[in-house]
């Protein structure tokens, strides 16, 4: 596999992301991205926090009562080393996670798929496992994690690569005709 990064359309990619099959199979991982031990949850934009406060009193009935109490004492963001990252619960779940059918799910998205609010959730949720660093621009890279095994063995049986897998938030985050561009470039090479 590749590690070689391309630069494209004002961006830097870890071409990785365009080799690697990946697509979540949530019966297997269980929802694990949203309660890896951890004491950081997802990061943040500035932008993001207005608008998830703004819809919390949607949000919190999706939430246990648990992360409620604990969101109203201790909010929903914090700030470590100039990044605000999403509070994580016992350095664990996300604050905003929540669990159907024995899935770690997110109470945001949740609000969103009801048509409750217009916000789906945090950009670098919906992008994961492309991860995003400020060096000059935006660059791509895919964060590997063991938890995602079952997501990378049902990516090479669909043949779903990550650049794929993330279409839809990478459109978002870059715009359709980005997505598209970068794609014709991929095909190009």
């Amino acid at each position: 596999m590749k590690n070689t990064l391309i630069e494209t359309e004002k961006t830097t990619i870890n071409e990785n992301i365009f080799e690697i099959k990946f697509e979540c199979d949530l019966s297997k991982c269980k929802g694990a991205c949203c309660t890896m031990e951890s004491e950081y949850g997802a990061p943040l934009n500035d932008d993001e926090i207005p608008v998830i406060e703004r819809h919390l009193p949607i949000i919190k009935k999706y939430l246990t009562r648990a992360h409620v109490e604990d969101l109203e004492k201790n909010g929903f963001w914090f700030r470590t080393d100039g990044h605000l990252m999403v509070r994580a619960v016992n350095k664990r779940e996300c604050i905003f996670a929540y669990y159907e059918n024995g899935i770690a799910l997110c109470a945001i998205e949740k609000a969103f798929l009801n048509k409750e609010i217009e916000y789906k959730k945090p950009i670098s949720c919906h992008l994961f496992p492309i991860r995003i660093i400020d060096f000059g621009g935006p660059v791509l890279y895919f964060e590997e994690y063991k938890e995602c095994q079952p997501a990378l063995e049902n990516g090479e049986k669909k043949g779903t690569t990550v650049f794929d897998f993330c279409r839809s938030s990478l459109e978002r985050k870059f715009g359709k005709t980005w997505y598209k561009k970068v794609k014709d470039y991929i095909k190009e090479k």
